[in-house]
């Protein structure tokens, strides 16, 4: 097998512009989405109570399922990132190819499966009537394009995986905006085209995302070449990975509903202010989940190198940028505690809010770490000890939680306090397999 012998890379001369020029464009892809949500959201509420609320249901069940995939993205763009430093860009292709045929049948799957069951899925998340009629229409549509959905996860992985960055962010663009005039035109109806409210919603999604698919198979048949002669022992490493992470990814959404299900259980108030912190928690994610992303591919390239020095060097970079960008986002989120509330929390939920919003806000650093080394250890290949980090954060987070539901006192802040725990324990073992590599850490005496 012929190694090529890769310049140097850039890093080493330019660290810091490095690591911000493959970020940017991540951040920017990873935003597209939720923007996108926000505007369907405006489409949809025009209609009605019961299409919003059917969209809101159906989102929640697809995207839960569609979140379990993501270890074909993590492992492709791990996978891709090590071949390309070890000097055997060859093995690309072999790689992006199995992950495309499983993403494919996983799509395919789920077809399969979960449309006959999406109204059984939608009454599990409290929809009767006519908001589950239109939650099942929609779903059903949009199974249609679980296929694209997951092959769209690998092929983003295997670009980032060769750092190639701004392709991805293109074809989400691309994705987005042509998802935004086909939701207009089929929504509300032009011309000959009669209008299909929720339904037209997820055809337009679904057309989008298969679109997005296409392009990037081409995209990738060009630059790496794609093939079919694969062994499905070859696989077997893949979905080790994707047992590892599916076990992490179930811990977290059981965190994140445990925390939301208790709030609500305090009062309408606290729920409302519980809702409201975290959606602005879950999009600052994005901006540090996209440091995590870009570290992930260098330290998986400099490991295919065998150079844990240079890897250390880049946690080191990105762990600055990380940190300092999660300082400016929770004093944003503080010094525009005001704006906040009077865009989104009703006037009486405001006394909760605030002290919730303020611990909350002081997170934020923590959490840049936390992504940070999972970034780091998805580069390494280290999904199990993510797996069992992830397990003893849960266990200690929802003690609290079940302690914090039983209190007398406020509640929300005290759930946000928790939870500021809980990412801390993350933030913590991820960084103590880096410093000083406890266990059995690629990272030990170097």
């Amino acid at each position: 097998m012929t190694k090529s012998n890769p310049s140097p890379h850039p890093f080493k001369s330019k660290p810091h512009r490095t690591l911000l020029a493959l970020s940017i464009p991540v951040l920017i892809s990873m935003t597209a989405e939720p923007l996108l949500a926000l505007v369907d959201t405006g489409f949809i509420s025009s209609l009605g109570v019961e299409p919003l609320a059917a969209l809101g249901v159906g989102t929640t069940a697809l995207s839960g399922l569609f979140w379990i995939f993501n270890f074909l993205s993590i492992g492709t763009q791990t996978e891709v990132a090590q071949v390309q430093g070890k000097g055997l860009p060859q093995e690309t292709r072999k790689i992006v190819s199995l992950g495309l045929i499983l993403a494919f049948s996983f799509g395919i799957l789920l077809i399969f499966l979960i449309s006959p069951a999406a109204g059984w899925l939608g009454e599990l998340l409290g929809a009767s009537g006519v908001v589950l009629s239109y939650a099942k229409e929609y779903m059903q549509i949009r199974l249609f394009g679980a296929p694209a959905v997951l092959m769209m996860l690998v092929t983003f992985g295997a670009m980032r995986g060769l750092q190639d960055m701004r392709t991805p962010l293109w074809i989400a663009l691309g994705v987005n905006a042509l998802n935004l005039v086909l939701d207009w035109i089929l929504i509300f109806g032009i011309g000959p085209i009669t209008a299909m409210g929720v339904a037209g919603l997820a055809l337009a999604s679904t057309i989008s995302q298969w679109i997005g698919a296409i392009a990037g198979l081409i995209i990738l048949s060009k630059t790496i070449g794609l093939t079919i002669a694969l062994k499905f022992k070859d696989a077997k490493k893949l979905l080790q990975v994707g047992g590892d992470l599916f076990i992490r990814t179930a811990l977290i959404n059981l965190f994140l509903g445990y925390i939301t299900r208790v709030a609500n259980g305090f009062s309408a108030d606290a729920g409302a202010a519980h809702q409201v912190i975290r959606q602005v928690y879950l999009f600052t994610s994005l901006a540090l989940d996209a440091y995590a992303s870009t570290v992930q591919s260098l330290v998986g390239y400099f490991i295919g190198q065998d150079s844990v020095k240079w890897a250390k060097q880049v946690v080191k970079v990105g762990a600055q940028w990380a940190l300092g960008t999660g300082i400016v986002l929770g004093a944003g989120m503080w010094l525009g505690r005001d704006l906040i509330t009077a865009l989104l929390v009703p006037a009486s939920a405001v006394a909760v809010f605030l002290p919730a919003w303020g611990i909350s806000a002081m997170s934020q650093p923590l959490s840049g770490l936390a992504f940070l080394t999972d970034g780091t250890h998805w580069g390494t290949g280290d999904y199990a000890y993510l797996r069992n980090a992830m397990i003893v954060a849960f266990v200690i987070g929802a003690t609290g939680i079940f302690f914090v539901s039983n209190a007398e006192f406020d509640g929300l802040s005290w759930i946000w306090a928790v939870t500021g725990v809980w990412i801390f324990i993350r933030a913590l073992f991820g960084m103590l397999r880096i410093w000083p590599g406890i266990g059995n850490s690629i990272f030990k005496n170097s």
